[in-house]
């Protein structure tokens, strides 16, 4: 119940069989990952096809409108808009007739050099459709295989040219890539199933089909997805990893396996450190559903504290996350969340969420539960104060909507309402995830990010001197 945003999912399915229904199944699962828009692209033998819309995938890519198009080969996205603009002309994926054929990208991230390598184009009389940053990576790749036909070395140019967060799903004609960036902040997946290969920006979408997880996707790896194999173009230089640490905390199903990691497990483990760290004389842990769920379970087991369900969540009323602005986000709590008074009326709640970005929803949630007879509200959080903005592909890109770079942890207590409030630390996370802390990206906890960006601190940078990085 963060109030993120989140960016996007991508597909990519090579198989002996036509592979539409099984992108729009997958896509389904991914939904989790962006609701804006949805779209597929497939090979049919001859040439490329694309059907995309804006909504849930159910609405923007119904049955009926799938049935003319058959394919071996395709690539699939849920987007949410973080770089362009929402609506159907940045949908994806994006499709480009080239003097190599016709090509289909699919892209998950934001790139952080978007606007100067765009201008850069512009000035040499590009032309782009969209303000989308995928269309530009599309418009790199044309150039490079006009003056070379080798589609490796042109996908390496291409990313020599641009640089932040992707995760690519490819398709040039019938062949079928997925690359992933030097840091690997995106997740990126290769499944083996009936008949085929895939990639997934999440391994349930492997699950999905009833394939076996084969391995992630290296950072800076390029892998070409055939029908009986895949061909893995490693990297010749070797980047320190950045995977970002809110996959874990929030963004990725539950159900997941990411870098070795389940997404369950790791959550669990948040909430069995949370309690250590920041005990509480309570009655009943409970979650603020769907996302603090597998923290507050992990907390009652550590404590011995019961677990309840204390709030009734609407499934069917709009995320709050997507919606446009902050005043409908508020609207929007009270239409998703109830509390079920005969769990808190008379106890000393202490409920657990992923994160606090501005801490409106939590000061409603805690409200609704004092309303319902809770005597005391506690409140545990999977996730260091966020103090930094994410360029990578995450909608919050200014301080001063961080409520934790306004307020100490007594203040934003206060705030919410609550009589006590304890964020997990970043070296408690960085445990729970079982990964270095230098293979993370923390940069919304910490401020230092793991690309260069003009203004704000490089990872394994010591300061920052007159706007230069020392």
């Amino acid at each position: 119940m963060s109030g993120l945003r989140h960016y996007c999912g991508v597909i990519g399915i090579n198989a002996d069989h036509n592979v539409v229904p099984s992108l729009q199944k997958t896509l389904m699962i991914i939904q989790n990952r962006g609701q804006d828009s949805a779209g597929i692209s497939v090979f049919d033998g001859m040439e490329i096809h694309t059907v995309k819309g804006a909504g849930l995938v159910q609405t923007a890519l119904p049955k009926e409108s799938l049935e003319p198009y058959k394919g071996k080969v395709g690539i699939g996205h849920v987007r949410y808009a973080t770089t362009g603009g929402k609506g159907v002309k940045n949908a994806q994926p994006m499709t480009m007739i080239t003097g190599s054929g016709m090509m289909a990208i699919a892209h998950n991230g934001d790139l952080t050099t978007y606007d100067k390598v765009k201008k850069k184009y512009l000035e040499t009389g590009a032309v782009f459709q969209t303000d989308s940053d995928t269309e530009l990576i599309i418009n790199i790749l044309n150039k490079y295989l006009g003056q070379n036909s080798d589609i490796i070395l042109s996908i390496r140019a291409t990313m020599g040219e641009i640089d932040g967060a992707y995760a690519l799903a490819l398709m040039v004609n019938g062949r079928l890539f997925g690359i992933r960036d030097p840091h690997g902040i995106r997740p990126l997946i290769i499944g083996k199933i009936a008949g085929g290969y895939m990639i997934a920006s999440e391994s349930a979408a492997i699950d999905a089909l009833g394939g076996e997880i084969v391995r992630d996707v290296a950072p800076g790896e390029i892998v070409e997805i055939c029908q009986d194999s895949f061909r893995s173009y490693m990297p010749k230089v070797k980047c320190h990893c950045a995977h970002c640490m809110f996959e874990w905390v929030y963004f990725a199903r539950p159900d997941t396996i990411m870098d070795g990691r389940e997404v369950y497990d790791v959550r669990r483990r948040i909430g069995e450190i949370l309690a250590r760290e920041h005990p509480a004389d309570v009655d009943i842990v409970m979650p603020i559903p769907d996302s603090g769920r597998a923290h507050a379970i992990g907390f009652s087991n550590e404590t011995g504290i019961p677990y309840e369900e204390g709030f009734m969540k609407n499934r069917f009323a709009e995320r709050t996350f997507i919606l446009p602005d902050q005043k409908e986000r508020e609207r929007a709590v009270s239409m998703k969340m109830n509390p079920i008074k005969s769990t808190v009326a008379g106890k000393r709640i202490l409920i657990v969420d992923d994160s606090i970005v501005r801490g409106t929803t939590l000061k409603q949630l805690v409200g609704m539960l004092r309303k319902a007879g809770a005597t005391e509200v506690h409140v545990r959080i999977g996730c260091p104060p966020i103090i930094a903005p994410c360029y990578y592909g995450v909608d919050m890109k200014t301080r001063d909507q961080f409520i934790a770079n306004k307020h100490t942890v007594d203040e934003i207590c206060h705030i919410i309402g609550a009589d006590s409030l304890g964020y997990i630390s970043i070296d408690g996370l960085v445990e729970a995830i079982g990964k270095s802390k230098e293979d993370l990206c923390l940069a919304c906890v910490n401020g230092k990010y793991p690309t260069r960006i003009e203004g704000e601190e490089e990872r394994f940078q010591s300061k920052i001197t007159d706007g230069k990085f020392e």
